[in-house]
């Protein structure tokens, strides 16, 4: 199995402590963002891991190539950073990546090993993980339909309707990686180029059946803005990081 990492961001959010920094090396209880997920990946026994960068690209290629030079690490370089979206920089990677199942992450999600642990060990082939909870307009919400199947994905669903928040992290199927590349592709020519990458899920989910894992009792968080970094720095001190 492979996986990708989505860290092409300038995460304006959060300046100025990304002035320098790119977002993902950004240090939560001794190590980066970045290496809490490369040592999750790694202890699941996935070593491909292919990287979508722009954004002080320079500076993450020499981190994960100093830290971990024995990855079997590729990066794919997205120049249009500053005005374009999670869609446009994941369908850089369709050669590197279609035809195959992966692990899909955004760069700025931290989570404990044992939710990949739950990714890869299900039954389910096309997984993303949820937390449920009651979501506000910013988060990236899901609705659920019969036997555990997502039926909708998106920012502006109605949020009453919603189970909880998709925080970013999914293990793909090789026939779902396939139709969502294409609905990339079809999203980008439409004009899509900013928006993220639910946006071409979602018109799938009729034909590609996809699951959620339930991981509310985990310690996970996705990091837009600083309060979300200052809930991090307290979810990092859990048993669950040790």
């Amino acid at each position: 199995m492979k996986a990708v990492i989505l860290a092409a961001g300038v995460s304006r959010r959060l300046y100025p402590l990304t002035y320098n920094t790119p977002k993902c090396l950004i240090e939560l209880g001794g190590k980066s963002i970045l290496n809490h997920q490369l040592d999750s990946l790694i202890e699941s026994g996935i070593n491909d891991v292919t990287f979508i960068v722009g954004y002080q690209r320079e500076v993450i290629i020499k981190h994960v190539e100093t830290h971990y030079p024995s990855l079997d690490s590729h990066f794919i370089i997205n120049h249009h950073y500053f005005e374009t979206n999670t869609a446009y920089s994941l369908n850089l990677c369709e050669k590197a990546i279609v035809d195959n199942q992966f692990i899909l992450m955004n760069g700025d999600v931290l989570y404990p090993n044992e939710l990949l642990s739950r990714l890869v060990s299900s039954p389910y082939e096309t997984l993303l993980a949820v937390e449920v909870k009651s979501c506000g307009r910013e988060e990236v919400k899901v609705i659920e339909g019969d036997r555990q199947q997502i039926v909708a994905i998106g920012k502006d669903l109605i949020e009453e309707n919603c189970l909880g928040e998709f925080i970013g992290v999914a293990k793909l199927s090789k026939s779902f990686s396939n139709a969502l590349f294409k609905s990339l592709d079809a999203l980008i020519k439409a004009g899509g180029k900013s928006d993220y990458f639910e946006a071409a899920i979602h018109p799938i989910l009729s034909n590609e059946k996809v699951y959620f894992e339930n991981v509310s009792d985990l310690p996970c968080i996705e990091i837009d803005f600083i309060e979300d970094l200052e809930k991090a720095k307290k979810l990092v001190n859990s048993d669950w990081f040790k």
